[in-house]
Formats: structure tokens, C-alpha cells, sequence
């Protein structure tokens, strides 16, 4: 490789090495019939593409559709571009492929309560095949930021509050994206690097052992290829033009050897220096190599070389860690890349020639129980499951939209958001909880529908300045509010309610209310909610309250009062369905909280591994916390008394038995905790979980193993493996421990310059 690279590169100009630094946009080169503007290729293009990016997204195409113009852009670079180097098509894989007609996956806040690594592997992997069918080989995803601010607008689009729980999860995204083998999968973005959703200012022990852990393990056990670096400043230089992070930490130390992408717009944004040329260079001289989405800064590094502010090895650096990309990928192969005849095969290539099915039967299963398994039953006065013979009241403006199932980054949001356009609900199909509930309705029961309220009723949502360039465009519809087109009369939806056995309330945010760039000044419900689940509950019928949205929400107020809620996240197009048949008791809930649940307003960091206790006034519900239909009895836990700090591992055994009468899932915890307070650990961590099926009266064996690395720490001499005592503790939440062991860690203390295991294994057979 490094010899067909360094070729390469020796040939090309020093355009053509510009020209890899960067993005264009696909729908700027079709013109309204569909064909292709070669003038405007002959005039930008003429020098190659390094990238185009989200390339999906922006166009209202069908799959085939989208496939027939990347290639035809595919083939007109390789024909009329003496090297013919291929473009490498990004796009937004979130949940899902950021396209129309892709399956839309649970949002990743949901998705991550699933504590199901290996379904969330089969869900990428899913997503790779269909982002290939169309010619992308790039995705700007997972997003693994450590996000322990309740009130932060992107939290929806994380894992949470946990670092090893991000770890695992984003090593199932990328290892599930990547499938193995890049000739064939997708390249990954771990982003966005370091502490973007807070943790950046954190003390640097802290951002080295929890908030760089999920970027550390994916780039160490999935081996991603593309890293971002957020907008944000850290220790006073911003993450595009800091070189400490991106080159001393991620580069040196981390040994990642892809590629840095800046976010869009990110480099020149960069207020510490005086122009935009400045910018670039300080950019590239850190270690960032590529300006997306197109190049608005990057275009003017010939500038700063001839300036001197940037020499030819930077710029060296930079395009061969582009062209190593795309020759892992494929797309360097020397039938595609020595002749213009060879270039016509790369249709064949990056798509097959048969029409494309999206949204096939096995993706929507495994949207279905991404779904089930993403809500967390919060609260269960025996209301749940619903009984046959009911009559059922559903209101709630979440009760019948699609957008109770959309998170951002999703193709119906990003186009809502960024570009105004809207589009329906049929491509792919998005079922919403009321057409779930009317199909699986239980015998003798009956279902009455009135939506009773408006998300909001005034403008709640402020459009936050930085970040996103486009996002600021968006000012101007900073009061725009979702449309539904359900007739609203709350006295009827409350006399409805009146009527009823018991009542769903569906309520909470959609696209406009959270998401990037999009900030509301509370955690309250929107609107007037809050007070429309208070009339419901004042009928004296119960109240499900089901919340749906991209944060938790603070309703102390009322929670009391609720008969049961649920916190269904956007649980994607399969959510009404999914939702439905929890509700129906056709499937148990399993869900445990990624983060703490606030029971007041909170606009500051908040986690359960700082300690918290159970009286804490702050949390109505704790991390990790979930209900189930049934009961489940923890019993018999081995593990070793004592082990070597030189050992490689330990393994622990316990027993969970289903006491109940319902079969389900339950999510094993395991945390670890230092006994001896001089030790350098958090009070308590998230070390291990295992998710297991269990029928009424079942006993099953759990068998785990334990790193020793994970009983270490970081210091600026390395990872430190030290003797002392710890806890094992297994439990059903951070704070509904179960079983409890003392395992001491003697020895010789021993520092290694950099781990090799990150998470524990499931050995169950």
C-alpha cells in the first residue's frame, strides 16, 4: 500500500493534492433533468474530489436513483482527471442512512438503554450494506460524546453519561459499520473529539480515562478510520487547530494512523487567528487533514505555503492519510485507478447493478427490537400491561406523528431542519403509536383517539450561536413549530379521557423542540402538557404517560400522580409498533436509563459514578435503572478472593432467576468500587453488564470476564495497575446493587504506556 500510495502522490500537482482535502456537493453538478453539468465539472472539478459530502441527504432520490448519479459522477472523475482517483461519498449513518427510503433506526440515547452491543453491531451492519448499495463509503458517525448535562440539545444523539457504556456501544457501531473488512463496509467517524458534550474542561484524569475512553476503544478494538474534531475550545485552543489532542494524543499516543476531518464549517471558526488563511494553516498544522463539507478555508493552503506557514510535509501528511482511505476501501485498486478503461468498472464496483430494496423485512425486525428494547418502564402501579376488555383513551400530540419517532440526523429531521423541506411518512413507512395500538388492540378492548394539546403553543426554541454554519441560516425559523394536522379540542380529549377504563398520554419533544443548535430553556414538558396530563390525571382514570423525545424530562410534578410511564427516546420508524406491543404486554420492557433521570432542572454536569447517593433530591430515577413485567433474583456469585496485579484477567459467575410470570430480558450490571479511599477511582463505575432471556421460573448462569487493566488508572506516566482492594458489585441499577465481593489486587505495581483491554467479555455459554 504505502508504495502505491507514495506514487501516487509523488505524481499529482499540488491542486490535485488540494483537491483531496475537501468536499463538494453532489446535487451542485445535476442539473434539473437529472444529468450532469459537465461545464460546472470542467470548470471546478478539473483537478479530482476528494469527497462529497452528505451526498443523501440534500436530494429527494430514490436509492437507484442516488446510485445512477454517483456513479456517473464517479466515472466522469476517473475519465477526465489524468490519475483517476475516485471521490469518497459521506453521509450521515446515525440511525440509520440519512436518505430517503433508509431504514430509521432508534435514536442513539434510546438505543444505548438496549445495553445490546451485538444488536447494535447487526443494525450497522445493516446500514454499511445499504450506504454501499448507493456508492457511499464514508459515514460521519458514531457520535460518542460523554454527556452528563441533562439539558444539553445533542444528548439524544449520544450513549449517555457513561464511558464504558459509550465504549461498548460505539465499538458495536463501528465494528458492525466497518464489517470486518472496508473493501466492503464503511469507514467510521468517532466523534465528536474531546468533550464536545461537556468534559472538556474536566480535569485531565478525568478526560483521559472517561471522556477519551469511547474515541480510545474504537479507534484501539474497531479500528475506525476517520476521527472529528468538535467546534469547542479546550484548555483555551480550539479542538480543530489543537495539536495536543489531535496530534500528541490521538496520533502518538493512540496510534491512530486515519484520517482527521474538521466539522462543518470548524476551521474557520477558529477566533484566535487574524484571517482565514491563518486559520487554515493552524488547522493543518495540528493535525487536521481534511476541510469539510468544501473546503472553504482549505482553499486557501497554497497561500499559506507560500507564506511559510505551512510546509509541503504538512500538506503531505494530510493527502496520504486521505489516499490510504480510499485504497482501504477499495477505491485505489489498479483496475480502477491506472486507466480510464479500468474506471469504467467502478460502477460495479461500489453498487451492484440490480434495483435496491431498502428497508427489507430483516431491517425493519431488527428496528422493531432495537425499539423494544430502547423504553425504559419508569414507573408501574400495576396499570401495566394493558388488560383485555379495556377502554382505552389515546391523546397527546405524540400520539399520532411521525416525529415522535425521529430523532435528529435522521433524513426526515435534517431535511426539516436544515434544508425546510418536509416529507412523509411513507418513505420508509413510519408507524406512530396510534396505528400501533389500533393493530394490536386485545380482545374485547376498544381505542378512542383525540390529540388534546399542541406540542407548544409559542416559541420555545432558540437557535444557539457556533457550531454548525447552516445552522445559523436557521435563525430566521427559530420560532417555526411542527405541524400536525389533527384537529385539537382539549375539553374533548379530557371528557374522552373521563369516559375511558384508562388513558395514554403521549407527550414530549419532536425536531424542532431538540437537536443541534436547538436549545429550550427548560426540561419541563413543552408547552402547555404539563398542564393537559394534569386534567387527565384529575379524571381519576389512570395514566400512562409515555414520553418521547431526545432528552429526560423533568415531571415531578406529575409523576407521582401517573400510574405508569415510559420513556420511549425516538424509538424510529418501528417505534408505534414496538411501543404498542410494550404497552399490550406482547413484550416486556427490558430498558435500562443510559443516564440519571433529573427530578428537578438541572443545567450542569450530573452522574452516578460521582457518587450520588440514593436520597439525592436531584435524581427521580438512577443510572441504569429500568422495570421489567416480571421479577428477577440475583444468587450464587463466584469470583476469585484475591489476583496478581501481572494477571491478564478474572472471571465472575452469579445466577439470575426469572421469579416472575412474565419471560424478558434483564440487564445485568457490574460496577466496581474502591474500598481503600486513598485509591485514585471514581466512587463507583460501570466495569461490565450482560443481557439475558430468561422464562417464568428460568435459572440462568452469567459468566463474565474481568480485565485486570480495568482495575487501573491514568496517570501522566501511563496506566497504572497498583495493589489495593475493590468491590465487585452486581446489581440491577448503579444504585439497586444485589450481590457484593471484596477482590483484592496485590503485587508489584506496574505502569504500561497504553491499555490493551477496555471492556469485559460475556464467556456465557
Amino acid at each position: 500500500m504505502n508504495r502505491t500510495i507514495d506514487n501516487l502522490y509523488d505524481s499529482m500537482t499540488l491542486e490535485e493534492r488540494i483537491a483531496q482535502l475537501h468536499g463538494q456537493h453532489l446535487i451542485d453538478y445535476f442539473l434539473e433533468d437529472g444529468s450532469l453539468d459537465t461545464v460546472k465539472c470542467e470548470r471546478d472539478l478539473i483537478h479530482g474530489a476528494g469527497h462529497f459530502s452528505q451526498f443523501a441527504v440534500t436530494d429527494r432520490a430514490t436509492p437507484d436513483e442516488m446510485r445512477h448519479k454517483v456513479d456517473v459522477m464517479q466515472q466522469w472523475l476517473q475519465e477526465h482527471n489524468r490519475l483517476y482517483i475516485p471521490a469518497l461519498f459521506h453521509e450521515e449513518v446515525l440511525s440509520g442512512v440519512a436518505a430517503y427510503g433508509a431504514t430509521v433506526y432508534p435514536q442513539q440515547i434510546g438505543l444505548a438503554c438496549s445495553f445490546n452491543p451485538s444488536l447494535a453491531e447487526q443494525k450497522t451492519y445493516q446500514t454499511a450494506t445499504d450506504l454501499r448499495m448507493i456508492g457511499g463509503c464514508l459515514a460521519l458517525s458514531p457520535m460518542v460524546d460523554v454527556i452528563r448535562d441533562p439539558s444539553f440539545n445533542r444528548l439524544e444523539e449520544s450513549y449517555g453519561e457513561d464511558g464504558y457504556l459509550s465504549a461498548a456501544m460505539g465499538v458495536a457501531f463501528v465494528k458492525g459499520l466497518q464489517h470486518g473488512n472496508l473493501n466492503e463496509g464503511v469507514a467510521a467517524c468517532t466523534k465528536h473529539y474531546l468533550g464536545y458534550g461537556g468534559g472538556g474542561q474536566a480535569p485531565l484524569k478525568e478526560r483521559m480515562e472517561e471522556i477519551l475512553l469511547p474515541h480510545e476503544a474504537i479507534m484501539r478494538l474497531a479500528y475506525s478510520q476517520v476521527l472529528m474534531p468538535a467546534y469547542h475550545s479546550v484548555d483555551g485552543t480550539k479542538m480543530i487547530a489543537n495539536r495536543y489532542w489531535l496530534t500528541d494524543i490521538a496520533r502518538d499516543y493512540l496510534h491512530f494512523d486515519g484520517v482527521v476531518v474538521s466539522d462543518y464549517g470548524a476551521i474557520q471558526q477558529n477566533e484566535a487567528e487574524p484571517d482565514i488563511i491563518h486559520c487554515a494553516a493552524a488547522a493543518l498544522k495540528a493535525g487536521n487533514d481534511v476541510d469539510f463539507p468544501d473546503g472553504d478555508a482549505y482553499k486557501y493552503l497554497p497561500e499559506a505555503l507560500q507564506q511559510g506557514l505551512i510546509t509541503e510535509a504538512d500538506i503531505e501528511r494530510a493527502v496520504k492519510a486521505v489516499l490510504r482511505l480510499k485504497y482501504r476501501l477499495g477505491l485505489l485498486d489498479s483496475k480502477f485507478s491506472t486507466t480510464a478503461e479500468g474506471a469504467n468498472s467502478l460502477n460495479s464496483k461500489l453498487s451492484t447493478l440490480n434495483p435496491i430494496e431498502w428497508d427489507r423485512p430483516e431491517e425493519q425486525q431488527t428496528a422493531y427490537d432495537l425499539a423494544t428494547q430502547s423504553v425504559v418502564l419508569l414507573q408501574n402501579k400495576g396499570v401495566l400491561p394493558l388488560k383485555s376488555n379495556t377502554k382505552i383513551a389515546l391523546v397527546g400530540p405524540n400520539a399520532n406523528s411521525m416525529w415522535a419517532m425521529l430523532g435528529d440526523y435522521t433524513y426526515h429531521s435534517m431535511r426539516y431542519f436544515w434544508q425546510l423541506k418536509e416529507e412523509d411518512a411513507l418513505h420508509p413507512v413510519i408507524h406512530t403509536l396510534l396505528e400501533g395500538m389500533k393493530n394490536g388492540l386485545p380482545e374485547g378492548s376498544s381505542l378512542s383517539y383525540s390529540r388534546g394539546c399542541d406540542w407548544t403553543e409559542s416559541l420555545e426554541t432558540l437557535i444557539e450561536e457556533g457550531g454548525d454554519e447552516r445552522a445559523q441560516q436557521m435563525r430566521i425559523i427559530q420560532g417555526r413549530m411542527v405541524k400536525n394536522n389533527d384537529f385539537i379540542d382539549k375539553k374533548s380529549a379530557v371528557q374522552l379521557a373521563a369516559q375511558s377504563d384508562v388513558i395514554v398520554a403521549a407527550m414530549g419533544e419532536n425536531v424542532m423542540l431538540c437537536g443541534e443548535n436547538r436549545d429550550r430553556t427548560s426540561l419541563r414538558l413543552p408547552g402547555s402538557q404539563e398542564q393537559f396530563v394534569r386534567e387527565l390525571i384529575a379524571t381519576g382514570k389512570p395514566v400512562v404517560l409515555v414520553l418521547f423525545g431526545g432528552r429526560a424530562q423533568v415531571i415531578s410534578s406529575v409523576a407521582d400522580d401517573c400510574a405508569a410511564i415510559l420513556q420511549a427516546w425516538y424509538p424510529g420508524e418501528m417505534g408505534g409498533l414496538a411501543v404498542a406491543d410494550l404497552l399490550y404486554g406482547k413484550v416486556s420492557p427490558s430498558a435500562k436509563l443510559s443516564v440519571t433521570y433529573p427530578a428537578v432542572e438541572l443545567h450542569e454536569p450530573i452522574c452516578y459514578n460521582y457518587g450520588l447517593l440514593p436520597n439525592d433530591e436531584r435524581v427521580a430515577w438512577p443510572f441504569g435503572y429500568g422495570l421489567s413485567y416480571t421479577t428477577f433474583e440475583y444468587s450464587h456469585l463466584l469470583m476469585p478472593q484475591e489476583i496478581k496485579t501481572n494477571q491478564d484477567h478474572f472471571d465472575i459467575a452469579l445466577d439470575v432467576t426469572n421469579t416472575g410470570t412474565y419471560a424478558a430480558d434483564e440487564i445485568v450490571q457490574v460496577y466496581l468500587s474502591p474500598i481503600d479511599r486513598s485509591m485514585k477511582h471514581k466512587p463507583i463505575q460501570l466495569q461490565g453488564f450482560a443481557r439475558v432471556h430468561l422464562c417464568p421460573n428460568e435459572t440462568k448462569t452469567i459468566n463474565l470476564r474481568l480485565f485486570t487493566e480495568q482495575l487501573g488508572y491514568w496517570s501522566e506516566e501511563g496506566w497504572n495497575i497498583e495493589p489495593g482492594r475493590f468491590l465487585i458489585r452486581v446489581g440491577a441499577s448503579s444504585q439497586d446493587i444485589r450481590l457484593e465481593q471484596e477482590l483484592v489486587l496485590s503485587g508489584t505495581p506496574r505502569i504500561i504506556p497504553l491499555r490493551e483491554h477496555y471492556l469485559s467479555e460475556n464467556i456465557s455459554k
